[in-house]
């Protein structure tokens, strides 16, 4: 790229950074009942526009090949009557639930009769770069104007035409409703060079929170100037204690893998306790290969199945987002607790059993952002916690850890009330 392409690049994005500023201030502003028609009227539009949307969607599934995509990753891209439904009911959902923007945290009274109120803001603008998955648009759209902030999506190529299409749906809705259709901005300029130049940009983006692959997470986090809200690779484990229910176990791990496996909070790994591998894992794996999962075990493994692949040291690290399974035989909570703690993205991570001591103790030492008891992974999920959509599941423990909804897009500031106090 020339010098003269690259300051063209600059410019726009600093007047993508501009508009978005501008439009969070009005947006923080907005009363609940303003952003809660924006986004009423965008639900209606997804529903009302389906057809457009589907046709959008066509070109994108046509164009899928070119770009390498599995057949997960194509179930992850497409857009049907019954999602775009389920898309327009999320934002719904948004609509209905409280507006966190001005909400009192906390209230302090000083002994010199300072009162002091912790109330929430919005964080201003939010730079969201996502893959596939067209509906997080409408998500990541309605959880950002439902808080109160100005956002500007990239999403990714493989989603073009969907993404575009959803993004003028909700810029009219808003405009329709009297708020500025700035709020939410789509990139649709597909030149990486142009990311590069607005995560260099904290004068207008507050955060940046990409959602994808681990390498995009990584080159984002190196290259921002301004906080990054980080979701790193879902490597989800179900470790099946000898105190187990099996049939229950059989269930959670079925549901865990093989319900969406495309998608992060699939479980990508499967723990057995040693005392009960031999009963468990014959009719467990069969039941995994019967639903199409490809499995990847340990020796021990190996010997209790059929077709049951080597599996590597790297297998056991992988986010598959596919029909893919490792397995391996450990000796109990202790060595199912270090596994996770060496292989695992402490993401979600969950133990079947129905002794409540060593449950406790599960929850306790495994360190990730959501740790279940007797229960799928496929759970750790915004609207699931009863959030709503969510922009994205965080793996840090700063600012934000695990589904990100409507909280988690704010932060707070102080409003201190005197009566002529002065400091001595």
């Amino acid at each position: 790229m020339n010098t003269a392409d690259s300051l063209t690049l600059e410019k726009f994005a600093n007047d993508l950074g501009r508009r978005a500023r501008a439009a969070a201030r009005v947006l923080a502003l907005a009363e609940t009942n303003a952003k809660n028609a924006g986004l009423a009227k965008f639900a209606c539009l997804l529903r009302e526009r389906s057809a457009e949307l589907i046709e959008a969607n066509r070109r994108d599934i046509e164009a899928a090949p070119g770009f390498g995509l599995t057949a997960a990753q194509v179930d992850r891209l497409r857009l049907d009557a019954a999602r775009i439904l389920a898309m327009a009911d999320a934002v719904e959902d948004i609509v209905d639930l409280p507006d966190p923007v001005g909400e009192v945290i906390e209230t302090t009274q000083r002994p010199n009769g300072l009162r002091i109120n912790k109330v929430r803001v919005p964080l201003g603008v939010v730079f969201f770069i996502y893959e596939s998955r067209p509906n997080v648009t409408a998500d990541a759209a309605a959880l950002c104007v439902k808080s109160g902030n100005a956002v500007i999506l990239r999403g990714g190529k493989e989603a073009t035409h969907s993404n575009q299409a959803i993004h003028s749906l909700v810029e009219s809705a808003l405009e329709d409703c009297g708020l500025p259709g700035d709020a939410v901005q789509m990139v649709r300029v597909p030149d990486r060079e142009l990311v590069s130049h607005l995560l260099r940009l904290p004068q207008f983006i507050d955060v940046t929170i990409p959602r994808g692959g681990e390498g995009l997470i990584r080159h984002v986090a190196d290259e921002a100037k301004m906080p990054v809200m980080k979701h790193f690779q879902g490597v989800c484990h179900v470790f099946v204690h000898s105190a187990a229910d099996a049939a229950m176990a059989r269930a959670i791990v079925l549901n865990a893998k093989c319900q969406r496996p495309g998608v992060c909070n699939a479980a990508e790994s499967l723990l057995v306790d040693r005392a009960i591998a031999r009963e468990f894992l014959p009719p467990m794996l069969a039941a995994l290969q019967q639903s199409g999962v490809e499995v990847r075990g340990c020796p021990e493994t190996e010997q209790l199945g059929d077709n049951v692949r080597p599996a590597t040291e790297q297998d056991y690290a992988t986010e598959y987002l596919d029909l893919i399974i490792s397995v391996r035989v450990v000796d109990g909570l202790d060595a199912a607790v270090e596994h996770i703690a060496r292989y695992g993205s402490a993401h979600t991570d969950t133990i079947v059993t129905n002794d409540r001591e060593i449950a406790g103790e599960f929850t306790r030492r495994v360190d990730s952002a959501a740790v279940m008891v007797n229960a799928s992974t496929r759970f750790n999920d915004g609207g699931e916690f009863g959030l709503g959509a969510e922009i994205g599941i965080s793996t840090d423990k700063y600012h934000a850890r695990g589904p990100c909804g409507l909280r988690e897009l704010t932060s707070y500031k102080y409003i201190v009330f005197g009566h002529g106090q002065i400091r001595t």
